[in-house]
Formats: C-alpha cells, sequence, structure tokens
C-alpha cells in the first residue's frame, strides 16, 4: 500500500504540474469526461466529517478527500482508486494539495477572466491561502503590482512576493482594504470572513473578483452591490455553489440569476463566454470542489510511481 505525506507530496508536484492538471480536469468535466461528488458534511459534538470526491477516467483515477474540522481546524486525507479496475491505489495526506489546488485553480481562473492587460492585484488574507495565492499569481501571472490586504503578516507577504518577483519587476505593498480595490483589475478574497470585506462600489469596470475564503452558506466576503454589478458570475460547479456560495446564496433575492452563471471547465472548453468585454465585471466565487484534489493526488501517485521506477498498476490492467 502506498501513502503518500504532505511532505513527500510537496517534493513530488509544484504548481507547473498542477495548473495543467486542473485545467484538463474541469475541461474532462465541462465534456462529460469526468464527474464530480459534492460536498457532503456530516457534524456531532463539535466534530465535523466532510467528503468530496471525483471519477476521472481519463486520468485513470476516481478518489474522495475525507477532512475533519475540529475548532476551525482541518485535517484532510485522500484515498484513491483505480478506473480501470477498481483497485485501491493509494492514500494520501491532503493539506498540501488542498492549499495547493485552490491557489493553482485561481491561476486558471485569473488567465481566463481578467483582463488581458491586467496588471494590478488586490488580495486580501494572508494565511496560509491568502499567502499560497499571492506567490502563484506572482510566479504564473502577468499581474505585477501587489497590493496585500490583512490583519498580520501583511509587510512579511508583500515582502515574500518582491523576493518571488524580483526578476520580473513586481511591486507590493500593504495598503488599507478601500485603497486596495482602488483601481485593481484582480481582487482575490482569500480570508475567513463572515462579512463583506469592501464596498462593491469601488471596483472598477473591467475587474475581476476572485472570491475563495468562503464554502459555507452563511459566511461571505463580497456584498450585494459587487453580485448586482457582475455582467458573469463564473463557479466551479452550479450544484454545489448552490449549496455552499454564502457570497451568492445571501444576496437579496432577485439580484442575480442562478441560470445566468456559468461553470469554470465551459468557460476552459469553450463552450460559454466568460467575458464579453474589458469593462464586464467578473465574479469567481469558488467553494473548491472534488475535482480538484482527485486531479492532483493522481499526478502525485503517477509521479511517485515514476520515481522510483515502478509500473503503473493502470497498464497492466489495461
Amino acid at each position: 500500500m502506498i501513502h503518500l505525506t504532505d511532505a513527500q507530496i510537496d517534493e513530488l508536484i509544484t504548481i507547473d504540474d498542477a495548473i495543467p492538471a486542473l485545467e484538463r480536469g474541469f475541461r474532462d468535466l465541462a465534456n462529460g469526461h469526468a464527474a464530480v461528488q459534492r460536498r457532503v458534511r456530516t457534524e456531532a459534538g463539535g466534530v465535523k466529517l466532510s467528503t468530496l470526491g471525483a471519477v476521472m477516467p481519463e486520468l485513470g483515477v476516481a478518489g474522495a478527500k475525507v477532512y475533519s474540522t475540529i475548532a476551525g481546524q482541518f485535517n484532510f486525507s485522500i484515498v484513491l482508486f483505480s478506473t480501470v479496475d477498481g483497485s485501491l491505489l493509494a492514500t494520501l495526506d491532503a493539506n498540501a494539495i488542498t492549499r495547493l489546488r485552490t491557489a493553482a485553480t485561481t491561476v486558471v481562473a485569473v488567465r481566463a477572466l481578467a483582463k488581458p492587460d491586467a496588471r494590478t492585484v488586490a488580495v486580501f488574507g494572508t494565511g496560509v491561502q491568502g499567502r499560497a495565492h499571492a506567490l502563484a499569481l506572482a510566479a504564473h501571472t502577468k499581474l505585477r503590482s501587489f497590493r496585500i490586504v490583512g490583519l498580520e503578516g501583511t509587510r512579511e507577504l508583500a515582502a515574500a512576493v518582491m523576493a518571488a518577483g524580483s526578476t520580473r519587476g513586481i511591486e507590493a505593498s500593504v495598503c488599507e482594504a478601500n485603497d486596495a480595490v482602488r483601481g485593481a483589475d484582480v481582487i482575490v478574497t482569500a480570508t475567513r470572513a463572515t462579512g463583506a470585506l469592501f464596498d462593491g462600489n469601488a471596483v472598477v469596470p473591467g475587474a475581476l473578483v476572485s472570491a475563495i475564503g468562503s464554502s459555507l452558506p452563511h459566511t461571505r466576503e463580497l456584498d450585494d452591490t459587487l453580485i448586482a454589478r457582475a455582467s458573469r458570475i463564473v463557479v466551479e460547479l452550479r450544484e454545489q455553489a448552490r449549496e455552499e456560495a454564502g457570497d451568492l446564496l445571501l444576496v437579496k433575492p432577485g439580484t442575480f440569476d442562478w441560470n445566468d452563471t456559468v461553470e469554470l471547465g465551459d468557460v476552459l472548453a469553450g463552450r460559454a463566454t466568460g467575458r464579453a468585454s474589458a469593462d464586464d465585471i467578473v465574479v469567481y466565487k469558488a467553494v473548491g470542489i472534488g475535482l480538484q484534489d482527485v486531479a492532483l493526488a493522481g499526478i502525485a501517485w503517477q509521479k511517485h510511481l515514476a520515481r522510483n521506477a515502478k509500473p503503473s498498476p493502470l497498464d497492466a490492467a489495461r
């Protein structure tokens, strides 16, 4: 039995592996070549158990992420099966995968949905996800001016972003919320806020707002004004967003129409338009879906086999 730890996964896969794997996974979902199991949460005595998964025949794997939540702290694991013969392939720690897949998907979304000339980004949040997003965007997009907003560690994150992008002329500064939003081409919210972080009126035409902090129906980072101004709302999986995306579920009825939302995979596959004009305000609302976890778990498992010169049981089964 193969078990991969977070430390091993950090050595096996990078964001350079994650971005194309996730692009392919979302396109496969849009084209009917993959399926997603929506998240199920079960809770008793202050302990929450959550599961979400995906079947990805093109990658040869199916799997589920299972995680516990106690006092706001998460622990993640993934179990991976073969789609060829159903055999158990591996178990994986998934804290590293969760951090990586979320930031990598935001890079995919920014490339697909932001204006081609977008250069300025406001990043809300300096925790695990805020840091991962700032560094990923600095390395893998054309964004060059970073505005960091947070409760602590803002100067440290700004310094890390500039160090990571020193050869590309990246600048980073610490800002208050209103100053950060003003004129920003891209806004990323990666916080544990339960209410709106800024006034939606301050968002300029043409901006992309990527809200990834909340996956609960009773919490939000964006206000009604921004949702009402959005020309397009993009989600990972509409059915799951309708259960979990507080940013959309908490708005006043009639603010937007769920039938007008589109899925990221459809945009990547050319089946839907993400941005129609340079002045469109686009909102990408993410809650995290099992496809992201299973895709990266599959890549990590394959790279582990290759590194150790082990044949893949998928090849033998085929």
